[in-house]
């Protein structure tokens, strides 16, 4: 069976990053939208993030098209509103599809290992999150109504 680890993706900026690199830390995986009723998630992500980077912590943030075309542009300008309007520092990757034929292989997995409710693979909305353990196994998935700061006890607890 395959592992997170197995992995690749392209980062904001073109360049392909293997997520072995992120091997041995805790790790949530989301979607997202700028243009999105969720998209204040960011707020909350980046808070996780900086609480708990230094101890092993990474969220992965990866832009979808999906759902409503609630992320229109392009690496650039997902870039530059993350950083000027949340303050986005933990890594952003290009935009992926997390649904359909042309679904990214990492979400294909995450989707397969911890499906939604009643058994779905489906992505239903922006904001998805999966947490995986230092181990590489996804331990959890949270639907886009769940806020950052209710996972946190579930992150703390994987540190």
């Amino acid at each position: 069976m395959a592992s997170i680890y197995d992995f690749s993706a392209k980062t904001l900026d073109g360049k392909e990053e293997s997520l072995a690199d992120f091997r041995g830390q805790v790790l949530l995986v989301v979607n997202t939208a700028s243009k999105c009723g969720f998209t204040p998630q960011y707020e909350g992500l980046e808070a996780l993030y900086k609480k708990y980077h230094a101890e092993g912590f990474e969220v992965l943030g990866f832009p979808c098209n999906q759902f409503g075309a609630q992320e229109p542009g392009d690496a650039a300008a997902i870039g530059a509103f993350c950083s000027l309007n949340y303050g986005v520092s933990f890594p952003m990757f290009d935009k992926i599809e997390v649904n359909g034929e042309a679904t990214h292989p990492l979400y294909k997995f995450l989707k397969s290992a911890q499906k939604g409710l009643a058994g779905t693979e489906a992505i239903k909305w922006n904001f998805t999150k999966f947490l995986i353990d230092r181990q590489g196994n996804v331990v959890a998935r949270f639907a886009p109504t769940t806020k950052p700061a209710e996972i946190d006890p579930e992150v703390a607890r994987l540190l």
